[in-house]
């Protein structure tokens, strides 16, 4: 079950249902608002708000889906559908800023009138939802990459909307109208660096990559490290969900001691366990005269 940090799982989802609500009538005041003002801005935040309302439907469905119990179909159980849409989510933030720096820089060589006052308004009820939506999330983007994904799109987003203000100010005072589609390209930059930052995490949980909190060299030499164990080789190390590290892996025994299977069995699963939290281990144990001989330390060659 997705850890929300002291957060019950029907207060963390009424949390996630009250941001949509906020994001979605946001986007709609914001595309009606940016349309009839003429800001690039106004609708670029709009749309990266419309991103944020998809996102938390996304992860509302995913908790929803992981707190499932395994089954026949899936052994693992569902909690990896919250890293998916933390992907989902990501790739749709790379999308949408490629998106806004297209049409910044097509505004930037012809700037359109802008109406500022529209644009300073529409703003602050941008800010005040964005700060609202990432409040909602901020405790519970702790324990789950799947939230993490969505405060990030509202801290991102509350960022964007002061900028958007800021914008709308100078246009009122100077009448600077290439700032607007300056203000989209920098927003859409900023997206683009958060997303690229933030991607590599559920992509490497996806591809089974080691858990990147642990020193896997040190795991493997505290295993060869138990009394009774002469090898460790084919180690396989992955992450059955974001905060659940697994291991499989061959382990030689001294011939004079496979009496002592059992304990050596139990003193590697406690020292996995104690040492660095790896409470999931598949141990397959060989007698030194059958080991496998020039077998990899890792994986399976």
């Amino acid at each position: 079950m997705p850890h929300d940090h002291g957060i019950d799982p029907a207060s963390g989802d009424r949390r996630v249902k009250i941001a949509i609500w906020a994001n979605g009538l946001l986007t709609v005041v914001q595309i009606i608002g940016g349309l009839l003002s003429g800001s690039l801005a106004l609708i670029a935040d709009a749309i990266h708000n419309f991103s944020d309302m998809a996102a938390l439907v996304i992860a509302f469905g995913a908790r929803k889906i992981g707190r499932r119990p395994a089954d026949a179909k899936m052994t693992f159980g569902y909690r990896r559908v919250e890293v998916v849409a933390a992907l989902i989510n990501y790739t749709s933030l790379i999308m949408i800023g490629i998106y806004l720096v297209y049409e910044g820089v097509m505004r930037l060589i012809d700037p359109p009138e802008v109406v500022g006052w529209a644009v300073v308004i529409l703003g602050g009820v941008a800010l005040a939802v964005d700060t609202l939506t990432a409040l909602l999330t901020y405790s519970m983007q702790k324990g789950s990459v799947n939230i993490r994904a969505l405060f990030l799109h509202n801290l991102s987003d509350a960022l964007a909307s002061v900028a958007v203000i800021i914008g709308g100010v100078l246009i009122l005072l100077y009448d600077i109208r290439w700032v607007d589609p300056a203000i989209t390209i920098g927003i859409a930059a900023y997206i683009l660096w958060l997303a690229f930052t933030e991607i590599g995490g559920p992509i490497h949980t996806l591809m089974l990559g080691s858990p990147v909190d642990i020193d896997i060299d040190a795991v493997l030499a505290t295993v060869e490290d138990v009394d009774g164990v002469e090898e460790v080789h084919h180690a396989h190390f992955w992450q059955m969900q974001e905060d659940q590290a697994a291991l499989d892996t061959h382990v030689v025994i001294d011939d004079h001691r496979w009496d002592d299977l059992d304990d050596i069995k139990q003193s590697i699963k406690q020292r996995l366990e104690d040492e660095f939290g790896i409470t999931h281990s598949t141990l397959e144990f060989e007698r030194a005269a059958n080991k496998h001989h020039a077998a990899q330390k890792y994986g399976h060659g």
